[in-house]
């Protein structure tokens, strides 16, 4: 449920399981893990889901046996954060719960015009994963961040974007093709100077 291509120095991670809203199991997100740390030397790595939701968050029924809490959602925006590569979340869809960690750790976020953004943590009796807080507010400022995980709010894609949580909004049939764009000059750079702008940026 969680497929893998590679082509040459880019690599694009689908979350396979449009039946279920992309919901996540602990395998799946053991799975996301495992892919985020054999990917060091990936030039690109994008992240993506199937059908038209990029992910629901927890599986319902793995949530309720306490996946919701379990720390394998911070290993993996850890992971993904420290990648060197370039890191891009193509969100096919609506972006929810827990899922909201791993795309805040990404380099970039490119949506379809159709994606809503919600992370109810609060409302379902949980707090969110300990970095997910500080990504969110360093990319639409605390003030937007509470309005998320405090007061709930369901974002449309236009209000991300105006927001900073999303760069930019592509039709859906283009979004890939839009993301292969954006990864492009990173693909054709040396990579030692991909990575150094990238931690150029973390610097500053």
């Amino acid at each position: 449920m969680i497929d893998l291509s590679r082509d040459g120095g880019l690599w694009v991670v689908t979350i396979n399981r449009p039946d279920k809203a992309n919901s996540l199991t602990p395998e799946m997100l053991e799975r996301l893990v495992e892919i985020a740390g054999e990917a060091q030397e990936a030039q690109v790595l994008v992240l993506t889901g199937a059908g038209t939701v990029f992910s629901a968050g927890a599986d319902l029924e793995a949530a309720k046996a306490g996946l919701a809490t379990s720390d394998v959602w911070e290993r993996l925006s850890g992971a993904i954060a420290a990648l060197p590569g370039l890191t891009i979340a193509a969100l096919n869809g609506t972006l929810a719960g827990g899922a909201f960690g791993m795309a805040v750790a990404c380099d970039m976020r490119i949506a379809v015009p159709e994606a809503k953004f919600f992370y109810p943590v609060m409302k379902l009796g949980y707090l969110p994963q300990p970095s997910d807080p500080g990504r969110l507010a360093a990319l639409v400022g605390p003030a937007r961040a509470k309005l998320v995980l405090m007061g709930g709010a369901k974002l449309s894609a236009e209000e991300a974007l105006r927001f900073g949580l999303v760069e930019r909004l592509v039709p859906r049939e283009e979004l890939m093709a839009a993301v292969r764009e954006l990864a492009g000059d990173t693909l054709a750079a040396t990579p030692e100077i991909a990575r150094g702008i990238k931690a150029l940026c973390r610097a500053g």
